[in-house]
């Protein structure tokens, strides 16, 4: 795929999100309000962290599709490793808010405090911000894998983590409701349970980004996948000082290839070409 074409999906199927997002925060903080739900208000707040995550993808997806440049000469495939460490950094800070606030909840509880009982119009936005997120996630991861995008992909586990959220939400309210006082225990229990899933997440999609802007090599099986395409070519007698790293959705491979000392200059450079 075309680079322009993998900046146009991405910036498309972001927007979409965006749109969402702004939708599901502002139906979330108004339920939390009128349903008197503070976990409701607590999953509004996480939605105001997708919107900003959404809009970092926005700028620095369009950054990472411009050809390389004399400032940039490996191109800006960086920006996209950048934007999801940047999107990484954010699911982890939402993952130990939802649980220290979860952790602060439990205390109360077991100090002799009560949870206020929330409102059905709550538990309607919590099953809503369920469907919607795991919709979107699985149209976001689709897109992202078509055109191997990791900023995009990283932004689909976003849009996943706010529906567990709000599946902890849900559980929690709907404990409120349904079973009474004794059990409203359940909504900081589920949303302590779901932040540890969020931080996996967050870990998971944050490590690859900064060993790749730390220069890391290629995983060991792709340099062998590169060392067998070099000595399938015709005219290679032997190969050293092989050098790659990650920009972006792109490779940058170094190599020095040998060839036949009798070969013409014109012969070697073809042979390097074919490599």
């Amino acid at each position: 795929m075309r680079t322009d074409d993998r900046t146009i999906a991405a910036k498309r199927i972001t927007f979409i999100g965006l749109a969402v997002n702004i939708i599901l925060t502002a139906a979330k903080l108004l339920a939390g309000v009128f349903g008197k739900s503070s976990a409701m208000l607590a999953d509004g707040v996480h939605s105001l962290s997708d919107i900003a995550t959404d809009c970092v993808v926005i700028a620095f997806v369009g950054i990472a599709g411009k050809e390389s440049d004399n400032e940039h000469q490996y191109g800006h495939g960086k920006y996209e490793t950048f934007a999801t460490m940047i999107i990484s950094f954010a699911l982890m800070v939402v993952g130990v808010g939802i649980f220290w606030e979860g952790l602060l909840s439990v205390y109360n509880v077991l100090m002799g405090k009560s949870l206020d009982k929330p409102g059905m119009v709550a538990l309607y936005a919590a099953l809503i911000s369920v469907v919607s997120k795991e919709i979107l996630y699985r149209y976001t991861v689709i897109v992202a894998k078509r055109i191997n995008n990791q900023a995009v992909k990283a932004n689909a586990w976003h849009h996943r983590s706010d529906a567990f959220s709000s599946v902890g939400t849900s559980l929690g309210i709907g404990g409120a409701i349904f079973f009474g006082e004794n059990w409203r225990i359940l909504d900081p229990l589920a949303g302590m349970i779901v932040s540890i899933f969020i931080l996996k997440v967050a870990f998971e999609l944050g490590l690859p980004s900064i060993k790749e802007l730390l220069e890391t090599a290629l995983p060991e099986e792709v340099k062998v996948e590169i060392g067998r395409i070099i000595d399938s070519q015709d005219g290679v007698r032997n190969f050293h000082r092989l050098r790659t790293r990650q920009i972006g959705s792109s490779l940058a491979i170094e190599v020095h290839v040998k060839v036949d000392k009798d070969l013409t200059v014109e012969e070697s450079h073809n042979i390097a070409t074919a490599v």
